[in-house]
């Protein structure tokens, strides 16, 4: 079982409220990163964007960053948005990070959940599917190794004897991002990847379905099930209360903003407090997540649990505090609660 931490480099506010700049939450999150390696933690991963609300939008230059300052921790995407990418450029530069960082670098390939990647880099809406479908089979075929034969109807066709550095035996780290679409899932398999699912509202329980399919779609196949992991938000404070309140405020003016975007009517407090209690918000005290991340862990059968630790607005502060509560007090906790119920169970 692994713990990770995910961030989108959500731009906070200091201590007078203002915003800060998004030159220095790049800063606050190569910190948090430092922190999260020293705390114990498993995973960092970054997520891709192109808005004024998160900051990091080259995910892997942060990271040879942080690898430089830190020694164990595993550094991933938290998701890179595949569609827009070029998989060859992706695929140097994680083999690039892999030898600075002695092979800690692993990538979560996704379509993304907002669309300012497309017009970006020049690429339209209408192929949404077909974008991220060709560019995954070039990833994989670049991922095996060795000669690539490749054509598709998006980028000029492949062959080529190698692309340099090579990622060596087993190649880079890759996940598939999934929220939600069986056919997500049935794609994971076919490409033989680990799957990461965004669970970010409403009772974790629910993405069982999604869990089986994985599963019956690998039986069917006659592979072994990659591992299975989970993305979902989340704070930690020394009290349940003390963790609400760090939390709301910055959620709110993330979920309204976007909500402005896409037609959601703003969160209210007691909406934010029903996901806080049977919902997919891990927030609270060490104690109260621990528990809250075992009963998920169990129900979808996890090989990995990711919490979104960066709240919309919420200062740099609470982030590092809650960083060093989730590896120092939730993950020896979890482990603990894990390891007594297998024994109950044999």
């Amino acid at each position: 079982m692994e713990f990770g931490l995910d961030t989108f480099g959500d731009v906070t506010r200091d201590a007078s409220g203002t915003l800060q700049s998004q030159d220095q939450v790049l800063r606050d999150v190569v910190a948090q990163a430092v922190l999260a390696d020293q705390a114990g933690v498993d995973v960092i991963a970054l997520g891709e964007h192109h808005r004024d609300d998160f900051a990091i939008s080259a995910p892997e230059i942060l990271l040879a960053h942080i690898a430089a300052k830190t020694a164990r921790i595993k550094l991933g995407t938290a998701v890179t948005v595949l569609s827009t990418d070029d998989p060859v450029r992706l695929y140097q530069r994680f083999t690039t990070l892999n030898a600075l960082s002695g092979g800690r670098g692993e990538v979560i390939l996704g379509r993304g959940s907002f669309s300012e990647s497309y017009p970006l880099f020049g690429y339209e809406m209408k192929d949404y599917e077909t974008l991220f479908e060709e560019k995954l089979d070039l990833f994989a075929a670049l991922n095996r190794g060795g000669r690539v034969k490749w054509q598709g109807s998006h980028r000029a066709a492949l062959n080529v004897a190698a692309v340099y550095p090579p990622a060596g035996p087993g190649g880079v780290a890759a996940w598939i991002g999934v929220g939600g679409s069986p056919e997500s899932v049935v794609r994971a398999v076919r490409y033989d990847m680990p799957m990461m699912l965004a669970i970010i509202g409403g009772d974790a329980r629910r993405f069982r379905p999604f869990v089986d399919l994985y599963h019956d779609a690998y039986t069917q196949t006659g592979g072994t099930a990659k591992p299975l992991g989970v993305h979902s938000p989340g704070l930690i404070a020394e009290t349940d209360e003390a963790a609400r309140e760090a939390a709301f405020t910055g959620y709110k003016a993330l979920h309204d903003r976007i909500g402005r975007e896409r037609g959601w009517p703003p969160i209210t407090r007691e909406a934010f407090l029903r996901e806080v209690e049977s919902g997919s918000q891990y927030v609270g005290s060490p104690q109260t997540v621990a528990k809250k991340i075992v009963a998920t862990v169990q129900a979808l059968g996890l090989s990995r649990f990711n919490m979104k630790y960066s709240a919309g607005t919420t200062g740099h502060s609470h982030l590092m505090r809650s960083v060093e509560l989730y590896g120092t007090k939730v993950i020896p906790l979890v482990r603990e609660m894990l390891a007594d119920r297998q024994k109950v169970a044999v």
